[in-house]
């Protein structure tokens, strides 16, 4: 067997941070409900506390975008320290005038024990003009208030 160690110049491969959009610049956010406490905004720029609802129940989050955008990955991230419950959330994108589900998950959280739920999804998704975010806190129907840590896209 030939062997060589320690090569000069040889380059490692780091797998590196995507480029993610800036929502902020090249989109608009439409809401069911906001608590003025916790804003949309942070969320998208992975910076705490996150988005929390102004009301219980169903919420909806549409990320619209001003030109047609390429998505080849999303990152969604909830925190839940307080309450028992099982959330559902969908994910749904419109491209060339037409809506589609690609995303649909439950999560159980436990205050003691699960208590963040961290999904970082790859597409090939083209000409996206819409993301829709649908949380149901919790599927049981108790009175839980939806809430989103982090919702980050790259193209």
């Amino acid at each position: 067997m030939r062997k060589v160690v320690g090569l000069q110049g040889a380059e490692t491969s780091h797998p590196t941070e995507p480029e993610w959009l800036d929502a902020a610049r090249i989109a608009s956010v439409e809401l069911t409900s906001e608590d003025s406490a916790f804003p949309i905004e942070p969320a998208f720029r992975n910076e705490p506390p996150g988005w929390r609802a102004g009301a219980p129940g169903q919420q909806r989050i549409r990320l619209i975008f001003d030109e047609p955008q390429d998505v080849r990955r999303i990152r969604l991230r909830f925190i839940e320290h307080e309450t028992e419950r099982t959330q559902e959330f969908t994910l749904l994108c419109e491209s060339n005038g037409a809506t589609r589900e690609i995303l649909r998950q439950q999560w159980n959280f436990s205050p003691g024990g699960s208590n963040v739920e961290a999904e970082d999804y790859r597409f090939d998704l083209h000409e996206v003009t819409a993301l829709e975010l649908v949380i149901q806190p919790d599927i049981t129907f108790k009175r839980a208030m939806a809430s989103l840590a982090e919702w980050r896209i790259a193209g």
